[in-house]
């Protein structure tokens, strides 16, 4: 809140933002039953304020928000919803999941599976984040919503699995993460898919 308070308007071309949905998904796993065992954190007992959207909309002149189904008292009508389908059905966690983009085109669909997910999570070594989106995801939002030179802001860096993506398509990228092992697992990981990147 602080950056986004000092932040010019209009600074961003296109905020990305998965944040927390109020649901309570980063409660802690013993890592029984095929789970990853993780320690509780208490980032996702709410949704983000009005305040922090009224930012948000102030600073970037687009928005993609995740989750945006979970706080549509404070976005506006739009047409330009994406849904990750996750391509599993019969399953008890969901099909897929929502985002509210601002952009006025119609409903688009990403289609990636969750065991392609999971396969991208283990191979990016990603094993403390609960709610990471694949770096895939992320190259398909920048390839169809952005544009070269269009300047990112993502507010919740997470796994860092954006900046992956924008490393590979060329895209700047502001980003912040206030939970220092996120923060500090999300910079080695670009650090380690730079030098990955180096070989070929």
């Amino acid at each position: 809140m602080p950056a986004l308070a000092r932040m010019a308007d209009n600074a961003y071309d296109l905020a990305i933002v998965d944040p927390p949905y109020g649901i309570d998904v980063a409660k802690g796993h013993d890592g029984k039953a095929g789970w990853v065992a993780r320690e509780s954190k208490d980032w996702d007992k709410e949704i983000p304020s009005k305040e922090y959207f009224d930012h948000l909309f102030r600073v970037s002149k687009n928005q993609i928000i995740w989750g945006g189904n979970y706080m549509v008292q404070y976005l506006t009508p739009s047409m330009g919803w994406i849904f990750w389908d996750k391509g599993q059905r019969d399953f008890s966690l969901a099909d897929g999941e929502l985002a509210f983009s601002s952009f006025n085109k119609a409903l688009r669909v990403f289609s990636y599976s969750r065991a392609k997910a999971l396969n991208e999570k283990k191979m990016f070594g990603i094993r403390n984040h609960p709610t990471q989106k694949p770096v895939e995801l992320y190259k398909w939002l920048l390839q169809n919503y952005a544009k070269e030179g269009t300047w990112i802001l993502d507010t919740h860096l997470g796994s860092g699995n954006i900046a992956l993506a924008c490393w590979d398509l060329c895209f700047n990228l502001t980003a912040y993460e206030i939970d220092k092992e996120y923060f500090d697992g999300a910079v080695a990981r670009l650090e380690r898919h730079k030098d990955q990147g180096q070989l070929f």
